[in-house]
């Protein structure tokens, strides 16, 4: 079986760039209704994660800044404190379901890293 059989495309994948700013983010996660999302370089590479516990510490450790400020903020700033691991679109299906017990998704990557979907447990 082939992972593409499980793929949620990046089309139908709420993700942001590193070029967004915090209060994008915080935005669109809100509106989306996700603890955590995929983040892509301008080329579509799968950088890494932000869950909404990165934002939290982010804006603690910031003393609670307001919404305006956020705005001139690279979510390149906060820090991520734990990265869902990728798989390869040619890796065995297995590799996938064990990534998967560990994380709520698993993003899905070409030979390029560059971002295709991910995987969820449903």
């Amino acid at each position: 079986m082939n992972i593409l059989f499980f793929l949620t495309p990046k089309e139908e994948v709420a993700h942001i760039l590193e070029s967004d700013n915090v209060r994008e983010v915080l935005e669109k996660m809100e509106q989306r209704g996700y603890t955590a999302v995929p983040m892509l370089n301008k080329k579509g590479k799968y950088i890494g994660t932000i869950t909404e516990g990165d934002l939290l510490w982010y804006l603690k450790e910031e003393n609670f800044p307001d919404m305006q400020e956020l705005e001139t903020v690279s979510i390149t700033s906060v820090h991520r404190r734990r990265d869902n691991k990728a798989v390869n679109v040619h890796e065995r299906v297995e590799d996938l379901f064990e990534k998967m017990t560990n994380q709520n998704f698993v993003p899905v990557v070409d030979d390029d890293r560059i971002f295709i979907g991910i995987v969820t447990r449903k």
